[in-house]
């Protein structure tokens, strides 16, 4: 039996010399188990702040972007507001303009038809006498040839709107 009992140690003394149901085989399975455990856990904590770390510079760099669509919104905003203002002017001149063209219009209407039978003097088209201008577009003094204003005066000047009516 002796030779029994030193094959056994002998096919044995690779697992460190421990029989395979002994209670030092079973503590270093358990202490083998316990060292992967705890580098499995190690893993997997750097896994969990690998990732609260990507997390954190994705939320970094998606709240610069924000910051920065909320600026250019802010100035396109200031921009539309702007060219809104202008374009209101723009329309109210053009509705002035309009308006006076389409008075001139009838001026020129009225007294081409009113001219259309009477003798036409200097070949102007208008009865200049009434008007007190000339061909030229000067005024001409029917009685004295002299200006009683002193200089060039048109009797007939267009009145100017200031700009700041059309603001209200």
């Amino acid at each position: 039996m002796a030779s029994s009992s030193s094959t056994y140690r002998s096919s044995s003394s690779s697992d460190g010399g421990n029989p395979p149901g002994s209670a030092v085989a079973v503590d270093d399975r358990k202490r083998k188990r316990m060292l992967s455990n705890r580098e499995s856990a190690r893993r997997s904590r750097m896994r969990k702040q690998k990732h609260v770390d990507d997390l954190t510079a994705q939320i970094n760099q998606l709240s610069n972007d924000n910051r920065q669509i909320l600026t250019s919104l802010t100035v396109t905003t200031q921009l539309y507001t702007k060219i809104q203002a202008e374009n209101s002017i723009l329309t109210a001149q053009m509705t002035e303009l309009s308006t006076r063209l389409e008075s001139l219009n009838e001026i020129v209407d009225l007294v081409t038809a009113t001219n259309g039978g009477v003798d036409q003097i200097d070949g102007c088209g208008f009865d200049d006498r009434t008007v007190g201008i000339n061909c030229d577009g000067y005024y001409d003094d029917m009685m004295s040839g002299v200006n009683p204003w002193g200089g060039s005066v048109y009797s007939n000047q267009p009145i100017m709107a200031n700009d700041m009516m059309n603001m209200y």
